[in-house]
């Protein structure tokens, strides 16, 4: 059954240079009632102030999806992978085995708004992994859009995860 959740009720941190808001238990907010849905482990709503973020961390065994609202994310990994992420990007992790890799907004000024959604994948371990792809904003608007999804349909990031992620603007 699905219930509806309000902004208001999910989690929330707030370390000044981070302002993250966490659907499902994440980090110090622990809620024994909103540990995951389905494959969707993690769904954060994070704003980071310009010219701040996450050091290199590592990951493994999570399909790890970026979707920038607003400004922009920099990130590199241990894989060799470097880029900025801007509205209308998807990037896809595949931390698999073990992955280290580094946030940063790409804005010394700007705010970056974003979407970070962890999945959990259909198999643990597995060879870390990186893809990212654009999506036109005349592509989502009005209508729903995939861009991620199991098997990278519809030109969409491949996750192979048990989910399908879509995005619109209405």
């Amino acid at each position: 059954m699905l219930t509806i959740r309000r902004a208001d009720e999910r989690g929330h941190a707030n370390h000044g240079w981070l302002d993250s808001y966490h659907s499902f238990s994440f980090a110090d907010y622990f809620d024994e009632a909103h540990m995951h849905y389905g494959a969707l482990r993690v769904l954060n709503d994070d704003r980071i102030a310009g010219g701040q973020g996450f050091g290199a961390h590592g990951h493994r065994d999570m399909k790890i999806v970026t979707y920038v609202l607003s400004g922009a994310l920099a990130h590199r990994d241990s894989m060799g992978n470097g880029s900025t992420i801007r509205p209308g990007d998807v990037q896809r992790m595949s931390a698999g085995t073990g992955v280290m890799h580094s946030e940063f907004n790409g804005s010394k000024e700007e705010e970056a708004h974003l979407l970070q959604i962890w999945l959990l994948p259909r198999e643990r371990g597995g060879a870390p992994g990186y893809e990212e792809k654009r999506f036109d904003d005349a592509d989502k608007r009005g209508r729903l859009r995939l861009v991620a999804s199991p098997d990278g349909r519809d030109g969409s990031v491949t996750v192979q995860s048990d989910s399908a992620i879509y995005a619109a603007l209405l």
